[in-house]
């Protein structure tokens, strides 16, 4: 896992003008391939059982990393499925804050809708021990898989994040700005912040800041 490079995407507030968040993104610089995408490594890492280790150790870079930047900046770290299914999340999460003196305010945990579907009640569980600890949760990919709205209520999530894919053709179709307005403002009704993925162009960015459920944006 030492061959492994981290990286950090700036989430930015619309609403304060900052960036408050900042997510790890593992990449693989390989001698020959050049920098080589999760989508691609990531799999084989869970079929040879090295997802856990390498898992940890992103964790601990993450934090170690935002102990560096400003105390109102968090750092959001994606963790899989197979991570809450072999081993204990809440006590590596503890275990990491202690180990770099991190705030637990200042970490977030990211999952996607399919780690939901793994062992539900203890998944639930492990959420609900690293809400109370302060470590935010977020729901990334949102609207991509089950699109389970279920999940936003009966999970503690503290937020969504809108997947990319439903900013494509947004400027030129009316039914996806309905489609996305419907999803943020429902999440915003629920009381969790909302970020959306994938922001590339000026003219994205001032149609979303004009939509008042939306917190944040990445990209």
């Amino acid at each position: 896992s030492e061959d492994f490079e981290l990286y950090y995407q700036p989430i930015f507030n619309l609403k304060t003008r900052k960036i408050e968040t900042c997510e790890a993104l593992l990449r693989w610089p390989h001698h020959e391939r050049g920098m080589v995408s999760p989508a691609e490594f990531i799999p084989v890492a869970e079929e040879m059982g090295l997802i856990v280790e390498i898992g940890t150790q992103v964790l601990y870079k993450a934090c170690l990393e935002c102990r560096r930047w400003p105390g109102d900046t968090a750092v959001a770290v994606n963790l899989s499925s197979i991570q809450f299914d072999r081993s204990n999340v809440p006590a590596l999460i503890r275990e990491t804050l202690a180990a770099t003196n991190l705030s637990a305010h200042r970490l977030e945990i990211e999952i996607t809708e399919s780690t939901l579907l793994q062992n539900t009640r203890r998944t639930r569980a492990d959420l609900e021990q690293l809400a109370e600890l302060g470590v935010r949760i977020s729901l990334d990919d949102f609207g991509t898989a089950y699109s389970g709205l279920s999940y936003l209520h009966s999970f503690p999530f503290h937020k969504v994040k809108i997947d990319q894919s439903f900013l494509q053709g947004l400027g030129d179709d009316e039914r996806r700005v309905i489609l996305l307005r419907g999803m943020t403002r429902l999440s915003a009704q629920l009381g969790l912040h909302v970020v959306v993925e994938g922001v590339e162009t000026e003219e994205q960015l001032e149609l979303l800041a004009a939509e008042h459920s939306i917190d944040e944006v990445q990209g």
